[in-house]
């Protein structure tokens, strides 16, 4: 089993994320293996996990990097998933996003067309995209159906990775469409359960919602107490090194949010600090490639890709 975390060089920032019945391990006995890719650029965690038997893997969360500056991006962040994909003798079947990210590109599309695997993302995606298509005000030719990506799972939907079946958990909270992956003893929570020292995801975007969370959160804690988490972010307190890896067990007894509370603390905890956050740098930007499926803009009749940014769309939101 590998379980190893790469870390990219840049220096990481500063910390700025009635359900139904409650799910069930996904061939507990099976451990997948499980590598992480640490952006420090923006405290994001991408995965590959693959089945040990078939060697057929899974990508979750990729980044496509972005320089906002100058308006730049580059494929070196997938590329390196790609690589470690080629050297392990892997095959990639599925690329997977666990909600349309606000602080970071995804790169599925460049990953798609490089590989031509399945991409995925929960069904509650069309909601987010009708939230901000209105937003951007963007053109009835952009669909807002889902087609950007090859499926869409509903909640306790399963699919395979090779031999290895997956589960899907509608994950509501942090956004409207998040979903957790459930592959094997491993659960991919990306921004609900951060690490034990950052806490939980923030749950003020359009389409959040802080109680959401905790009900999620408190779905997710009763997966088998050894079942491994894998957050979506490590914002390192403290400067520590970066991990992604926790277990059900030690968030239930150590996560900093969830020690000694309940829903109305911390819904008031979750509502508060969240008041505190900036808005992420790249929300603007990321948000319309993400919800095109990692798609860039088309190109415009001289060539050139362009970004809409909406000004005072979010006039409440703190400037950090």
């Amino acid at each position: 089993m590998t379980n190893t975390i790469f870390e990219s060089m840049s220096a990481a920032p500063p910390d700025h994320p009635q359900l139904a019945s409650p799910a069930t391990a996904t061939d507990a006995g099976l451990t997948p293996d499980v590598t992480g890719f640490y952006d420090a650029t923006t405290g994001s965690m991408q995965y590959v996990v693959a089945d040990p038997l078939t060697r057929r893997c899974a990508v979750i969360d990729p980044v496509l990097d972005f320089d906002p500056r100058s308006g730049s991006t580059r494929t070196t962040s997938a590329d390196r998933l790609l690589k470690h994909i080629e050297a392990h003798g892997l095959t990639l079947k599925w690329i997977l996003d666990t909600h349309p990210h606000a602080d970071h590109f995804s790169a599925a599309g460049y990953l798609k067309d490089m590989t031509g695997a399945s991409t995925g993302i929960g069904e509650r995606v069309v909601e987010v995209q009708r939230l901000w298509k209105a937003i951007y005000n963007l053109p009835d030719s952009i669909p807002v159906d889902g087609s950007q990506w090859g499926r869409l799972f509903a909640d306790g939907e399963r699919f395979t990775v090779g031999e290895m079946e997956a589960s899907v958990l509608l994950s509501p909270g942090h956004t409207l469409c998040s979903v957790t992956y459930i592959m094997g003893n491993a659960a991919f929570v990306h921004d609900t359960l951060f690490m034990l020292d950052s806490g939980t995801a923030r749950a003020d975007f359009p389409g959040g919602d802080a109680r959401q969370l905790w009900r999620t959160i408190q779905r997710i804690l009763q997966l088998p107490s050894d079942t491994r988490l894998f957050s979506g972010h490590d914002y390192r307190p403290n400067g520590r090194r970066a991990s992604g890896e926790s277990t059900i067990a030690a968030q239930r007894a150590h996560n900093l949010h969830l020690k000694n509370c309940d829903e109305s603390r911390f819904v008031k905890l979750r509502t508060e600090r969240d008041r505190t956050l900036p808005m992420p740098a790249l929300m603007l930007s990321a948000l319309q490639v993400n919800l095109a499926g990692g798609r860039l803009p088309a190109p415009e009749n001289d060539g050139r890709r362009y970004l809409k940014i909406p000004l005072n769309a979010f006039p409440q939101a703190s400037w950090g």
